[in-house]
């Protein structure tokens, strides 16, 4: 975009000098001398142009210091035309009118100085007027999108909230002696409200995701057969830090989507370590030596692939071992930069 803007500027640029000569060509000289004057002109022009776009009006006119802007303006178009004025006699009477007497300084001086005054005015007058036709037009975009976000997000409201209602109401109507299907629709309920509410973020602390873990464990639990054993390690030090939301739950659904399914009962084991700034997780399960071919080619192992190499990059390792009766997944995160302050902040 950089190249393609400095190309714009060239071509515009040109344009316009062309135009000059154009329009200002005398057929009594010849035409090298008009192209000669107009170059010179355009030099002190883009100059000017330049120096008012990048420096006054951001440093001047933008902070409302008026004056100072009114008067560096005509300050240094005065000194471009100060400049200019020997230039433009020493043109005269060693190139173009040879032996002839010079011009007035003077109205050298005066010209230079309206001439260059009028083209700059003009050309960051357009410039601006194209800069700010372009400005409301972004905040225009933005306004729009902002609304069909708002109204995106009001819609989304009402299900969650018809739901979470629904919920209640069903929780309401399960009997008293029946705890565990109480507890099971509570923790769903939990879940729920984590995903839609709390998880809009790219990073959250990890008590709150491995309290969403738990929920999901306690459901599968409550849902599986009594012969699965479950094995939920979580030590107290796995805490005080911040997590990209719902990266890890992708290995636990895997666990109990395809533990063993034999009478003698299979196996899953979610743990975490912690050691200096490092986080490792582990999803371990047994599997049926006849299951169906595996999930780590599957949609769900290549989306938490990509999460990790998108927000840690250089910063995770991955190892899957796909053995004949186990399957295990060992993830170890660098948490170094994402300490969370409040967790410490007493």
């Amino acid at each position: 975009m950089k190249q393609q803007h400095i190309w714009i500027s060239i071509g515009l640029w040109s344009g316009l000098y062309l135009t000059w000569i154009l329009l200002f060509h005398d057929h009594v000289f010849a035409v090298t001398r008009t192209m000669t004057v107009q170059f010179c002109y355009l030099l002190f022009v883009i100059a000017n142009f330049y120096v008012q776009v990048y420096y006054a009006i951001p440093r001047l006119l933008n902070r409302k210091k008026y004056l100072l802007f009114a008067g560096f303006l005509p300050l240094t178009i005065a000194l471009s035309a100060l400049i200019r004025t020997p230039l433009a006699l020493w043109l005269q009477v060693h190139v173009f009118l040879p032996g002839h007497p010079a011009p007035d300084a003077g109205g050298v001086f005066r010209e230079s100085f309206l001439n260059i005054f009028i083209w700059v005015v003009f050309a960051v007058s357009v410039q601006q007027a194209i800069e700010k036709i372009g400005f409301r037009q972004h905040l225009d975009a933005m306004e729009k999108q902002r609304m069909r976000h708002e109204l995106d997000f009001l819609k989304a409201q009402f299900n969650p909230h018809f739901l979470f209602n629904s919920i209640n109401s069903i929780y309401g109507h399960i009997d008293r002696r029946n705890g565990e299907a109480r507890d099971m629709l509570l923790s769903f309920s939990e879940m729920l409200r984590y995903q839609l509410y709390e998880c809009n973020v790219d990073k959250i602390v990890i008590e709150k995701e491995l309290q969403y873990i738990r929920h999901y464990v306690a459901l599968q639990q409550g849902r599986r057969e009594e012969h699965l054993r479950v094995r939920l390690d979580i030590p107290e030090d796995i805490a005080g830090f911040t997590i990209a939301p719902l990266l890890l739950i992708t290995f636990v659904e895997n666990a109990f989507k395809y533990v063993s399914a034999q009478e003698d009962g299979g196996e899953v084991i979610i743990a975490f370590r912690k050691h200096k700034d490092e986080v490792t997780f582990r999803a371990y399960n047994t599997k049926d030596r006849t299951a169906v071919e595996w999930e780590k080619g599957g949609i769900g192992i290549a989306n938490a692939r990509r999460r990790l190499d998108l927000q840690y990059p250089g910063r995770h390792r991955l190892v899957i071992t796909d053995g004949d009766l186990s399957y295990e997944v060992l993830l170890t995160l660098n948490i170094k930069n994402h300490v969370n302050e409040s967790h410490y902040s007493g």
